[in-house]
């Protein structure tokens, strides 16, 4: 019987693994883990729980992300303060710029790409640098 998602697997361009490491470790606040050696060179892991639940980053597909694809993991937060609190951070680094800005973020304060329907009152959604769309609830 399946008891849960070990692991979801995006892909992001090839040589782009250090802007996984500045988003998916600094901005979502995600933990970096060691990856087989002889896949560090394609492969960041990142722990979501300590539960061992993780994100796993491909570098090494040829095809490019679609922009707009709707495919997608959506991340569950504790509580409303976090959910908020991570989505005033991916916005500052979208803002900011630099090493892994988020293609895209929903702007704090405004109405959202996720509050489109009364079955989802607190959700966000943000695109990484590599254009690919996640979600982010309660």
């Amino acid at each position: 019987m399946i008891i849960g998602i070990a692991h979801v697997n995006l892909t992001v361009p090839p040589g782009t693994l250090e802007q996984a490491a500045e988003f998916y470790g600094n901005t979502l606040g995600f933990t970096r883990v060691a990856v087989p050696v002889l896949q560090k060179d394609t492969l960041a892991w990142f722990d979501i729980t300590p539960k061992g639940q993780q994100i796993h980053i491909s570098s090494n597909s040829a095809v490019p992300n679609e922009p707009t694809a709707s495919r997608h993991p959506c991340f569950k937060l504790e509580n409303v303060e976090k959910l908020n609190e991570l989505r005033e951070r991916i916005w500052a680094h979208y803002e900011k710029g630099g090493e892994g800005k988020p293609m895209a973020a929903d702007k704090p304060g405004v109405v959202n790409s996720g509050a489109k329907g009364v079955e989802y009152p607190t959700r966000f959604f943000a695109r990484d640098y590599a254009g690919n769309r996640l979600e982010f609830s309660l």
